[in-house]
């Protein structure tokens, strides 16, 4: 594997992950589909830039420059950016913020300075302070199943502003990602298809296909490099 990831968890009632990697060499990887959005700081040949990225419906292929270093911010399905709706970024149309001083960015007419992997949530909690980030608690209502009393169409048409997607796009999304942690664990292929909810093990080779970009065998055997990929359990 040519890029390496290193990752945490993070006490902030806003973010899933912190992570960040280094690439060892040029190359190409699979991005695999993902529902929560993330912010990404790139530093590369004596560049930094932050990048918001949404999340992403389907697997593609993405190119990797050498010796680049990235960090990122994993957010919570149920926040967004007022901003910057998800929707708007959805499948790698991504938005690189301005550069104001090699050391920090321009969002919404103010310089901020680079986060950094160690004080991320110190940066996130300013965000939320200054309202640029939000939450919609009828979709964190949702994935938590209890529901708030709205009709399909309203509680659909939260999901859609807040994540860009339906609510049975991010499950088939969740389901294919953690069917790939239990295959990169070793669990046969057969007993992933179980446990994982899916019919049969061609059900779930074309979710795989579709959703990460690789079958079932081709993710045990391992050779091919995947975009960051925490474990579904938290750990």
């Amino acid at each position: 594997m040519f890029i390496v990831f290193e990752d945490r968890a993070s006490d902030s009632p806003v973010v899933e992950r912190v992570w960040q990697s280094q690439s060892q060499r040029a190359g190409t990887f699979h991005s695999m589909a993902a529902c929560n959005w993330v912010m990404v700081v790139t530093r590369h040949e004596g560049k930094t830039f932050l990048t918001v990225r949404g999340p992403e419906t389907k697997a593609t292929m993405a190119d990797c420059p050498a010796n680049g270093e990235w960090f990122g911010i994993h957010f919570k399905l149920g926040t967004f950016m007022p901003l910057l709706p998800s929707g708007q970024l959805l499948d790698r149309n991504d938005l690189t913020l301005p550069d104001a001083s090699g050391r920090s960015f321009y969002l919404n007419g103010s310089a901020w300075e680079y986060p950094t992997f160690e004080h991320a949530e110190t940066f996130v909690n300013r965000l939320v302070k200054q309202g640029l980030i939000a939450t919609d608690p009828c979709v964190e209502a949702a994935l938590r199943g209890q529901p708030k009393p709205l009709s399909q169409r309203t509680e659909q048409r939260h999901f859609l502003r807040v994540t860009g997607m339906t609510q049975t796009t991010i499950n088939q999304i969740a389901r294919a990602r953690h069917a790939t942690n239990l295959l990169k664990r070793g669990v046969p292929i057969l007993q992933v298809a179980y446990d994982a909810g899916y019919y049969d093990q061609a059900h779930l080779t074309r979710s795989l296909k579709y959703f990460i970009g690789q079958t079932p065998a081709e993710i045990t055997r391992g050779e091919e490099q995947l975009s960051f990929l925490y474990n579904t359990d938290g750990t």
